[in-house]
C-alpha cells in the first residue's frame, strides 16, 4: 500500500457511535472528533471522514434530498487474517451497514 494518505468522506448517522465501532472493532485511531457533525479516524494509510447528518456534507443536495448512509461507499482494509478479523464482530451496529 502507498505511503500517502487516502482520505474517504463516510455518511453516518450517528458520529459517536461511528468514531466507538470503527476505533473498537476495526482497529482505527481517533485524529479528532467534533460531534454530532464530524470525526476522523485513521489506520495505515486509510483517513475515513465520518460525516454527522449536520456536517457540511448532510447539506441537502440541489434537488432537496438529503446524504445519507448507505448506497455504494465501501472501504477496503487488508488484513492478514480475515476470519479472525470477522468473528468478533457479530452483527453490524450503530446504523450504517458492514458486509463481508
Amino acid at each position: 500500500m502507498p505511503s500517502e494518505i487516502v482520505n474517504v468522506r463516510y455518511m453516518v448517522d450517528d458520529v459517536e457511535a461511528a468514531v466507538a465501532w470503527y476505533t473498537t472493532h476495526l482497529g482505527f485511531s481517533l485524529i479528532s472528533k467534533q460531534a454530532p457533525a464530524f470525526a476522523d479516524v485513521k489506520r495505515g494509510s486509510l483517513r475515513l471522514l465520518l460525516s454527522g447528518p449536520t456536517s457540511s456534507a448532510g447539506r441537502p443536495m440541489p434537488d432537496g434530498e438529503r446524504p445519507g448512509p448507505g448506497g455504494w461507499s465501501r472501504i477496503h482494509l487488508v488484513v492478514e487474517d480475515l476470519e479472525a478479523e470477522i468473528a468478533p464482530l457479530g452483527r453490524p451496529v450503530c446504523g450504517f451497514a458492514t458486509r463481508w
